[in-house]
């Protein structure tokens, strides 16, 4: 992908959602709600304060994050599904348990 976000905002390949209900009961493409859940894939440089000094974002590729619902802007990009988005549409970013325990 050649494509570089401007400003503060973060490029996210969705995750696809599980096909299976929790009790076993396989769940029809129709019926499927969109994940919330991504992969940041690129990400701008930041965004200015108010002195007009860079501020980097918090996140950055290779993160695993949790959305809006209705966040970002869906994009398609050699053949692949993005969304596009302000750092602030994100919600969170999903940590690994192994590496919490490690970070502790």
């Amino acid at each position: 992908m050649k494509f570089r976000p401007l400003h503060d905002r973060v490029v996210v390949k969705r995750i696809d959602a599980e096909t299976k209900s929790a009790g076993g009961i396989i769940i029809p493409d129709s019926a499927k709600e969109k994940p919330s859940q991504g992969e940041v894939v690129a990400v701008g440089p930041g965004s200015r304060d108010e002195a007009g000094k860079l501020v980097p974002l918090d996140v950055k590729a290779g993160d695993r994050v949790l959305f809006g619902k209705w966040s970002g802007t869906e994009v398609k990009l050699d053949g692949v599904e993005y969304l596009i988005m302000k750092e602030s549409d994100i919600l969170g970013v999903v940590e690994d348990a192994s590496s919490a325990k490690k970070a502790a």
